[in-house]
């Protein structure tokens, strides 16, 4: 018996397509727009995005103060003047000596990266194919003005001094704000949505607060124990230039998976440049034992529940937000999708149909 296509149903389908298509390029153009607002506020946006990011790393200590009996007020100055302080000695300490050798760190890897291009040019390999030669030198140019960015937001957070000290002094004053009146906003932001958004959108913000917290801590706490233990791996070796590779394997912990992989290729280069085949062979193992004891130890140990990301994710995340801003959209991007897999996990709940039942056996 042969089947004959009902007009009707392919009809309603493509109704049902066409509605779905015009539904998702809306979607589309109301995120261009957004993005395209976002860029336009970006002087606003990116010191209340610095605010929250040193919020969610100093809110242990004032929550601590203010359960001790301290006053908000007073919680919230004494937690950010103790900032200030660390940061004025991570300035004089760290950042300082970092950007006096930012320059012969950027030419090591350059250097590496050129006698990785004759080794693999000569034999065995004997790689000399022009597209091959004309990757390597991107590569080189990408290598050089990537370290370079990298090192600029490191010490001046922005491409100027000028525009770095305001964001600094913007976001510190941020930050005081949102320790002293954090607590407050949520109640507050529920008293002024009608309906059912006065309990969504309360609900979404404690979530993303507490996921975007707990990334941040988790990864700056790693991050310090593998520049520490790359860091002192590397003294023992004798490479140079160990500060600034230590403060560079910390930056690039806020970087899942591409982060570590950057930071350890940088090191074995500044070895392979500096002290040879041997001692680069030595870096290499000292960085794979470090990530494999992140991996199995630090992390299982700090993190008390994961991002709920896949790998795959994250890799497209950081990609994406590279290509988009460069460091700093590398830097935000797995936040960015954190908080958009909390948005998608609780509409998911509120859409679900409740299990039914089970039925009891009599």
């Amino acid at each position: 018996m042969t089947a004959t296509l009902s007009s009707t149903k392919a009809r309603d389908a493509l109704r049902t397509s066409a509605r779905f298509s015009a539904e998702l390029l809306l979607i589309f153009a109301m995120l261009a727009v957004s993005l395209w607002l976002l860029g336009r506020m970006w002087s606003v946006v990116w010191p209340l995005v610095v605010g929250l990011l040193l919020t969610t790393l100093t809110w242990p200590l004032a929550r601590f103060l203010r359960r001790h009996g301290w006053k908000p007020a007073l919680a919230a100055s004494a937690v950010t003047v103790l900032s200030l302080l660390v940061a004025g000695g991570v300035v004089a300490l760290i950042a300082v000596p970092v950007a006096s050798q930012s320059g012969e760190l950027t030419d090591g890897v350059v250097d590496g990266i050129q006698k990785l291009r004759d080794w693999a040019s000569g034999p065995p390999l004997n790689i000399g194919d022009d597209d091959i030669t004309k990757a390597m030198d991107s590569a080189v140019a990408r290598a050089q003005d990537g370290l370079g960015s990298m090192v600029t937001t490191v010490v001046t957070g922005v491409s100027t001094i000028v525009n770095g000290l305001v964001t600094a002094v913007l976001a510190l004053f941020l930050m005081f704000f949102f320790l002293k009146d954090g607590p407050r906003f949520l109640p507050w932001l529920a008293r002024q949505l009608p309906g059912r958004l006065a309990t969504d959108i309360p609900t979404v913000a404690a979530r993303g607060w507490a996921t975007l917290g707990s990334f941040v801590r988790s990864q700056a706490a790693v991050g310090l124990l593998d520049a520490i233990l790359i860091g002192l791996g590397l003294w023992v070796v004798g490479v140079p230039l160990v500060l600034p590779l230590a403060v560079l394997t910390f930056v690039s912990a806020f970087v899942p998976i591409i982060g570590a992989l950057f930071a350890g290729f940088v090191a074995v280069l500044i070895a392979l440049v500096f002290n040879g085949l041997t001692d680069a062979l030595i870096v290499l193992a000292i960085i794979i034992v470090v990530q494999q004891l992140e991996g199995n130890v630090f992390q299982p140990m700090i993190q008390s529940r994961g991002l709920g990301l896949h790998a795959a994710v994250i890799l497209l995340a950081v990609t994406l937000g590279g290509s988009l801003a460069g460091i700093v959209g590398s830097l935000l991007a797995v936040p960015i999708a954190a908080l958009i897999a909390v948005v998608w996990n609780y509409l998911r709940e509120q859409l679900s149909e409740p299990s039914p039942e089970p039925v009891a056996e009599g």
